[in-house]
């Protein structure tokens, strides 16, 4: 029999702040993807403008295949990042280290140190100072200022001697002084494009972490709230078994059993002793102090019905309306705790609208969607802001304010979400989605 939902809560996915740093090492890889693109392009532009415009004699095959090797890095990267390969630190420094490679022949066949496109070797010390940890950060900066030192001693000759006087020389200075701006533009433009980007990047993985906090806190407390609820669970074990055997002798009494009116309000207590004894125990088997053997196969369609007739027999609403729009129905593993998630939002539904609470089961994808509408006066604003967070209800009660926490972390749990709304014209909905791959039997058996 596979795992049923109680297996799944006791045994939670780890929050992974790793996880979250390799989702940003994507994004910034995909943006040195673009930046290669970028300096793909430049590049190809300004050896066809210096060879065919100024006429500055470039060896242009030998720069050509670096352009082609800038094309193929760019190409395997893509591969990589398609194919859901694990991002690291690691593999954005080499990515770099490559781009300073490539930039450094490019240079040296071109001039080298004289060349104003020298200065881009900033660009890469910039990106390398927030894309990477610190110690890949001065690793670049140590590279690119060693290529930089080389570069003033060792470069290939273009064949453009420095006239020593008249126009030609205040032109070539001119056509220095055009390409420092240039590069000065295009490293600012670039700088604030993607530095931005990475920013965002950055601040993103910032809102990502504080949300994995929030959560471990939310889950901390639900631990916190089963071992009281396990705790109180075997403390009122034995005053119920104490109160039974009280009721029990009560009812065999001869001066109790004559007087009918005191004989019902014996039996309706034995029936509200039950209950309570039933729902202690179903504390101490969620919460592990009994085996979840009890798990049964049933299809969903079946278990949603049976738990929405037992929730109206028990609370008898006016009026129900139960509409289930599944075209196909599937085995799961019928579960206690699944039952009580759906418990809590009806109850949640029939204390703001006694008269009429509608039940829509659908599908949408791989989500099966459970909306519980109510006609009541809906949900405020705070409300839906804070919409699943503990203690937030319109029940002036101490305690309140549970019942949807726990809905939404069962469910987050299972890789669902639960979600509110006002409705237009009156009343509101609480939806819930779970995915059908972590309810269907079929579904775990086929992976």
């Amino acid at each position: 029999m596979p795992p049923c939902v109680r297996d799944v809560l006791r045994d939670p996915v780890p929050l992974s702040p790793n996880l979250i740093q390799e989702t940003t090492n994507r994004k910034n890889l995909l943006l040195l993807v673009t930046l290669r693109w970028v300096a793909v392009i430049g590049q190809v532009g300004a050896i066809a403008i210096a060879t065919f415009w100024l006429a500055i004699p470039l060896p242009i095959w030998q720069m050509a295949a670096i352009v082609a090797f800038l094309i193929v890095l760019n190409l395997v990267t893509l591969y990589r990042y398609g194919s859901g390969a694990r991002i690291t630190n690691a593999e954005l420094f080499v990515e770099l280290l490559l781009d300073v490679a490539a930039l450094t022949v490019q240079l040296y066949l071109s001039g080298g140190a004289t060349n104003p496109f020298v200065t881009l070797f900033l660009l890469q010390a910039v990106l390398g100072a927030v894309l990477l940890q610190p110690w890949s950060t001065w690793t670049i900066v140590a590279v690119t200022s060693g290529c930089f030192i080389w570069l003033t001693v060792s470069y290939n000759e273009i064949g453009f001697a420095m006239p020593s006087h008249g126009h030609a020389q205040t032109r070539i200075f001119d056509l220095h002084i055009y390409g420092m701006f240039i590069c000065f533009l295009l490293a600012a433009v670039l700088l604030v494009l993607f530095v931005t980007r990475i920013t965002r990047n950055l601040r993103d993985q910032d809102l990502r972490l504080a949300e994995l906090r929030q959560q471990s806190a939310e889950e901390e407390h639900i631990v916190r709230m089963g071992l009281l609820a396990s705790g109180a669970a075997h403390e009122l074990g034995t005053p119920l078994a104490t109160l039974s055997v009280i009721l029990n002798d009560w009812e065999r009494m001869p001066l109790f059993r004559a007087d009918g009116e005191i004989a019902t309000e014996l039996a309706e207590m034995q029936a509200q002793l039950k209950r309570c004894k039933t729902i202690v125990s179903g504390i101490l088997r969620l919460s592990g102090e009994e085996r979840g053997e009890d798990s049964e196969r049933a299809s969903i369609v079946a278990f949603i019905e049976t738990v929405v007739n037992e929730w109206e027999d028990h609370r008898g609403p006016a009026e129900l309306e139960y509409t289930n729009r599944l075209d196909e129905d599937f085995l799961i593993a019928s579960d206690a705790l699944l039952k009580q998630i759906l418990f809590n939002v009806l109850d949640n539904a029939f204390e703001a609208s006694p008269a009429w609470v509608g039940i829509d089961v659908s599908r949408s994808g791989d989500l099966l969607v459970i909306a519980v509408r109510d006609a009541g006066p809906g949900f405020s604003v705070d409300m839906l802001a804070g919409f699943g967070k503990p203690y937030r209800s319109t029940k002036q009660q101490p305690g309140s304010g549970l019942g949807l926490f726990l809905v939404t972390n069962v469910l987050r749990k299972l890789g669902g979400h639960a979600s509110a709304r006002n409705i237009s014209s009156g009343g509101a909905v609480v939806e819930l989605s779970l995915p059908i791959s972590a309810l269907s039997i079929e579904a775990r058996h086929g992976r």
